[in-house]
């Protein structure tokens, strides 16, 4: 009991420290594994991000991506959700394992603080990447300030 209290500690503070640094990172980009036992068909990831202007312009928009970096595996993806007041918008990796993202999902909530969510279809270890994006309503969007603080990883 105690062993499996101190291993979901270690990766709660693995996570936090990965989305953390990338939260200060120019990429920011990050990435774990949910579920790595691979029996909690529920896992969810819940972060808050923070978007707000640092100089480059205000916040328009929050543009995100997940990539599923595990071996292909039927019926098992992974989805990553944006949600800002009542806006919101969903995209999943349909290929895992093939070195690309899943197409961009993007809420149009300005600055401020947005939920994101990753999860995955059904029971089994997911290693995934989320590059995530605060950005301007410029052509091209130019990056504005962006802060991530992890709430959930279980």
């Amino acid at each position: 009991m105690q062993y499996m209290f101190f291993d979901k500690i270690l990766r709660i503070i693995f996570c936090a420290a990965a989305l953390g640094y990338a939260g200060v990172s120019s990429a920011d980009d990050a990435g774990a594994t949910m579920d790595p036992n691979g029996n909690v068909a529920n896992f969810t990831g819940y972060a808050l991000v923070t978007c707000f202007d640092e100089g480059t312009g205000p916040t328009d928009h929050l543009v995100a991506s997940i990539q599923d970096t595990s071996p292909p595996q039927d019926n098992l993806l992974v989805n990553l959700q944006i949600i800002k007041g009542n806006l919101a918008n969903s995209t999943t990796d349909p290929v895992s394992g093939d070195g690309k993202y899943s197409p961009e999902a993007k809420v149009h909530g300005g600055e401020g603080v947005y939920q994101l969510l990753v999860n995955k279809t059904d029971e089994g270890a997911r290693s995934f990447l989320v590059s995530y994006h605060c950005q301007t309503d410029d052509t091209p969007p130019i990056h504005t300030g962006t802060a991530i603080f992890v709430k959930q990883f279980e």
